[in-house]
Formats: C-alpha cells, structure tokens, sequence
C-alpha cells in the first residue's frame, strides 16, 4: 500500500495514529470520524465537520503513548476549550510534526483490545481482549494465527475470562459479534496481505451501543528498505 511504501521511505518505524486508522478504514474497519488539524483555521472546520463533543490528541508517527505525555484533551465542548486544548497539545509536541488529530467522542463503557503481532515461526497472529487501562493489568486475551475464519474469531471472544461483557449487561446492549469477528478476521488478512506491517495495536476499541468503534490504532513498520 502506497502509505505504507511512503511512510517507509521516509524512515518511519511506525504510521501516526491517522494513518494507522486510514489503513484500517481502507479494509471497512469502522474507525472514528476525526479530522487532522494543522493550525486553528483546520481546528475550526474539523469541529464544525464533527460536532462536539470532540477529542484533541497530538498526532505523529513517533508519539505512541499521547496519554503520558499530556497530550490527548477530551470532552471538549464548544469552540474556545478546543482552542485552548490545541494550543497546550501543540506545544507539547517535541516532534518535528505538529499536528492535532480532531475526533468525535465514542462514548461506550466497554473497551477492548485487538491486534497483529508477526511471529517469527507463525506468522500474524490475532490477538482479542479486555482493553483501556485493563490490557497490561489483567492479561485477558486469547490468540488465533491468521488467517481467521469467523468460527475462529467467535471463538477468540469466548476464550477470555471476562467474556461476559460483550453480553447485555447493566442496561447496555450486548455487544455486536458479528461486527467484531469482522474486525478480528480482517485484522488477519491485512497482516498476511501487508508483509512490511509488523504490529497492529487497536486500543481501545469501544462498544458504542451495540456496534465496536476503532478509538486508537497504531501500526508498527518493518524496518526500512536496505536496512
């Protein structure tokens, strides 16, 4: 794919969060409404394109922990908190590229987690589990080598211990399996089909209602050609 192409001429060893999710929308992964801003003129159109609420993260293809580095502002409301959000990201921006990534607010209470890895002797391997803060506390995930059929990814969600929240729980519909065996089969075959992509993280992805949003993504590059 010709952003991947690029994206490795130019050295990166990773796509900015945007890019990984242009990817992702290019296979009918259902990503976020977002829109990349450059200065407050691009921030003006992108809130009137989205609507508010929006979030504002800095968005570069070396920024991979935005929330560490205070640089993700939420819930932002009205025109004067989304210039005052772009300003403080901005300008906490080390990069070279200072961009800001303008998002609508998915709000869901259940987040997941879904991913590539490329293993050495397997190949891309899909990975599926509890999400947000939840991933590196409670390890709750389960494995499928690629290519995955929808047997395997409906398989893959009943694995995990906390498989109960993709039911209908406390009020909230349950989870749409078929929208995520896609996701989960997709996620497969564009690690089979992209051999230069060597990790796929979708972090968190939130049950919105009853349909899986794509919130974060990030795609980690092979190194570049000739090295």
């Amino acid at each position: 794919m010709k952003i991947i192409d690029d994206a490795i001429k130019r050295g990166q060893t990773a796509l900015s969060e945007y890019e990984s999710k242009k990817i992702l929308a290019f296979y009918q992964v259902p990503i976020t409404r977002e829109v990349l801003a450059e200065d407050e003129n691009d921030l003006m159109d992108a809130t009137q394109k989205i609507g508010f609420p929006v979030v504002l993260k800095g968005c570069s293809s070396d920024i991979a922990h935005k929330t560490g580095k205070g640089l993700i502002r939420v819930d932002i409301r009205n025109n004067d908190e989304a210039k005052i959000a772009f300003k403080e990201i901005i300008n906490s921006i080390t990069s070279v590229e200072k961009t800001v990534l303008v998002q609508e607010m998915v709000k869901g209470k259940r987040e997941l987690v879904a991913g590539m890895t490329r293993d050495p002797q397997f190949g891309p391997c899909v990975m599926f589990g509890l999400g947000g803060i939840f991933t590196e506390i409670l390890k709750d995930i389960s494995f499928r080598i690629a290519p995955l059929e929808k047997p395997d990814a409906l398989a893959m969600m009943r694995e995990i211990k906390g498989h109960k929240i993709l039911d209908a729980v406390r009020g909230m519909d349950a989870a749409n399996r078929d929208m995520l065996s896609d996701i989960l089969v997709t996620v497969g075959t564009i690690g089979i089909e992209n051999d230069r992509i060597k990790e796929i993280d979708i972090n968190p992805l939130i049950i919105s209602g009853s349909k899986p949003v794509v919130v974060d993504a990030l795609v980690v590059l092979d190194s570049p050609y000739g090295q």
